[in-house]
């Protein structure tokens, strides 16, 4: 089993699974019984901080295409849509999280976990690939961040 890694982001870490494969959307991917199971990658918890919402626009069954709007989450940072990590059919979504999203920020390698789809996850990065893409994604976030205080 690959070891798993960290990416820092200032003085946190965030703590990243070396089984799982990662879309460049921030979520996590575990192959499951012939399909993906999906949640928010360490990094994509520790920027949103806390979930207070999670609402989804599609529906089991439904095929979608790759970055085709899947549904929204309100956070303490921000409200933001959802999209498909992959191309293939939305096989489950984690209700347990419409009721309490808190789970995403417990244990989102766990019970927080999204949704499981079908499809092929030959584009997902393996966890040292993902910490290198994490690099150039943080530096856009820092500007980002920085850049709404200056507006404050």
């Amino acid at each position: 089993m690959p070891d798993d890694v960290a990416f820092m982001m200032g003085k946190y870490a965030a703590r990243l699974p070396g089984d799982l494969r990662y879309a460049r959307n921030h979520m996590w991917c575990r192959e499951a019984g012939g399909c993906w199971r999906f949640g928010f990658a360490a990094y994509a918890v520790r920027l949103m901080q806390d979930v207070y919402f999670l609402d989804w626009c599609v529906d089991e069954g439904v095929n979608l295409a790759l970055k085709q709007r899947i549904g929204n989450i309100e956070t303490s940072k921000a409200v933001s849509d959802l999209f498909a990590p992959i191309a293939g059919v939305m096989l489950k979504i984690n209700r347990d999280l419409l009721k309490d999203p808190s789970g995403i920020n417990v244990d989102g390698y766990g019970p927080g976990w999204l949704f499981e789809m079908s499809g092929n996850g030959a584009d997902l990065l393996d966890a040292p690939s993902y910490v290198q893409f994490l690099g150039v994604e943080w530096e856009k976030a820092q500007r980002v961040i920085k850049g709404q205080i200056n507006k404050e």
